[in-house]
């Protein structure tokens, strides 16, 4: 499937330029910021502002490559299910079948773990022990950790909670399963399917796209990760010490946390557009049904009532602002319902959402976005992303 050319409504808008938003020239450039929208037949830039690179000072591009964070995990839901439609992964299959060991909860030993669990936050995992398993550890050692799990309820049975350690292993299931690098797992289900340029951790990426890419930077302006020091041909994959940089002798379904399935893909918002395009088609495969079974609520020992974000989730796929909801979730304060998922990380807020009713939708970034506050700020979408919606859907309306 290939996206079409703008239609003409995108092509009598406005791209905004970063010089027309800086008020005073030594502030220097605004955060490197991206927005494109998206129908069923097109695609197009809204708001294309900032530098990739404050030290080179080039002016960003609408499809300059950017970590997109955990909007990675809804990538990883769409190759599960290619998977899934090839016979090769069943969604509620103990995992341990595949793995070639046992992945079981300390205290539930006789409670298998599947797919579905893990892609729906309800397997009991938690990220107490941390997600980043470097080359050279072991993932089987970090689950053997009874603080990477929920202590009170079996997998299945335990409530949501939003845990990365879930997606290492939900992408050694399926290397194990293929034989197959979850890198080329993704490239060959989901990238190249939709001709996306697009990789995970630089892996794949060509010179083109590394020369491009989106360095992201703290609020404070502080370079957070991907300055040039973090690009090919330097080591792009956690490491242990002692271990050689040296992904030729990795054997698939040992451990895929190197790829960083939770949240390191980096593509363009033009061509994380063209994946927003699939969701949407009805011959895009078999989205609806089977990415959309609930989960509950998340646990969390700060949370306050009513402000809950993660109130409506399926396999890696979010429901925002549903009719009769009290969650903090209401990104675009339009009356309707947005399913996708949204990216925080390094500084960096992202999102790639379409409407319920299929007819329109938005993939985009923002850097350098000031941290979280407390307890009272988590979860929900922080004012910069508001503003950004409000904005984009303006340009729309015009």
């Amino acid at each position: 499937m290939y996206a079409r050319l703008l239609a003409p409504l995108l092509l009598a808008l406005p791209m905004t330029s970063a010089c027309a938003t800086i008020p005073d020239i030594d502030a220097g450039p605004p955060p490197a910021t991206v927005v494109v929208a998206f129908d069923r037949e097109t695609i197009g830039p809204l708001i294309v502002e900032g530098v990739r690179n404050r030290e080179r000072g080039e002016a960003i591009e609408a499809n300059d490559p950017v970590r997109i964070a955990s909007i990675s995990k809804l990538i990883m839901a769409l190759a599960t299910l290619r998977l899934v439609d090839e016979g090769k992964v069943n969604l509620d299959a103990d995992v341990s079948d595949y793995l070639g060991w046992q992945v079981r909860s300390p205290k539930f030993p006789d409670a298998k773990v599947t797919l579905a669990q893990l892609l729906s936050h309800r397997s009991g995992l938690r990220d107490n022990a941390g997600y980043v398993i470097p080359l050279g550890e072991s993932l089987q050692a970090k689950l053997a950790d009874p603080e990477a799990w929920y202590a009170d309820s079996p997998p299945g049975e335990a409530p949501f909670e939003y845990a990365n350690l879930g997606s290492p292993v939900v992408a050694t299931v399926l290397e194990a399963a293929t034989g197959e690098r979850y890198d080329r797992i993704v490239e060959r289900t989901v990238f190249a399917p939709l001709d996306v340029k697009a990789c995970l951790n630089w892996i794949g990426c060509d010179e083109d796209m590394t020369s491009r890419a989106v360095t992201l930077y703290r609020d404070t302006g502080e370079v957070a990760r991907d300055e040039p020091s973090d690009l090919p041909p330097n080591c792009t994959v956690p490491v242990a010490e002692g271990t050689a940089c040296d992904l030729e002798s990795y054997v698939p379904g040992t451990n895929a946390s190197i790829f960083s399935p939770q949240g390191g893909v980096r593509i363009g918002m033009m061509d994380l557009a063209k994946i927003g395009q699939a969701l949407v088609l009805e011959n895009a495969g078999p989205f609806p049904r089977k990415m959309m079974r609930p989960a509950g609520r998340r646990i969390s020992s700060n949370s306050i009532p009513g402000q809950e974000f993660f109130c409506f989730y399926g396999l890696h796929v979010q429901v925002i602002a549903m009719k009769g909801s009290d969650c903090q979730d209401d990104l675009f304060r339009n009356g309707s319902a947005w399913l996708g998922h949204a990216g925080e990380a390094y500084g960096l807020r992202s999102g790639l959402w379409f409407s319920e009713n299929g007819k329109q939708g938005f993939a985009y970034f923002t850097t350098a976005v000031p941290p979280r506050q407390g307890a009272e700020d988590e979860g929900g979408f922080s004012q910069r992303e508001i503003d950004l919606m409000a904005r984009a859907q303006a340009l729309l309306a015009e």
